[in-house]
């Protein structure tokens, strides 16, 4: 799903925090319904000349915020930004400690060049690393493989962190019954 963000914002410069609210609720709106698997729901900053903090804060991180809250199927992702919009979001997501998956996207959808914008503190870093390695996996398996070399002494600890960067919409959170699958959202990421 591709959300075309100067539409939204109905201009090219977006700014401020009650504007960025009016504008989650048009990603709200257009997520409405939801997706049967996981699946990334690209916010395509494309036409988007200028974006403040106030106005990201309370659309693009309150949209992610909400979605991956709700356990929704759908990954937010930052698309096509100019570097001014990238510069916005870095210095808003390193002030709140907090991460963001941003990367090109083709008018054929093809994800290019994704990355994470910001910072894992190092224990998420380690399981975020793991993860992409593995391709797919679980907190048993996380344990099993790598608990005594990481200092981890119950699985707990892995579902926490895994289910933190499931928060995070970084990695995609697979149900299967009781348990708990994790993949990548991107292989480049």
């Amino acid at each position: 799903m591709r959300i075309d963000v100067q539409q939204v914002g109905g201009g090219t410069v977006l700014a401020g925090a009650l504007h960025g609210r009016t504008v989650l609720n048009g990603f709200l709106a257009k997520t409405a319904s939801e997706p049967f698997r996981p699946e990334p729901v690209f916010l395509d900053f494309q036409n988007v000349e200028v974006a403040t903090a106030s106005f990201l804060r309370e659309s693009v991180l309150a949209f992610r915020d909400h979605i991956r809250g709700r356990h929704s199927p759908l990954y937010p992702v930052i698309a096509n930004a100019n570097n001014d919009v990238r510069d916005e979001l870095l210095e808003l997501v390193r002030s709140r400690g907090d991460i963001l998956i941003v990367c090109n996207l083709t008018s054929g959808d093809r994800v290019e060049g994704a990355a994470l914008l910001g910072e894992l503190n190092p224990k998420q870093k380690v399981t975020f690393e793991l993860v992409r390695q593995r391709g797919e996996t679980d907190a048993g398996e996380l344990m099993r493989e790598f608990g005594e070399r990481e200092g981890v002494t119950q699985t707990t600890a892995w579902n926490n962190r895994l289910s933190a960067l499931a928060a995070l919409g970084l990695i995609v959170e697979i149900s299967q019954g009781r348990n708990k699958r994790y993949r990548p959202l991107f292989a480049g990421a």
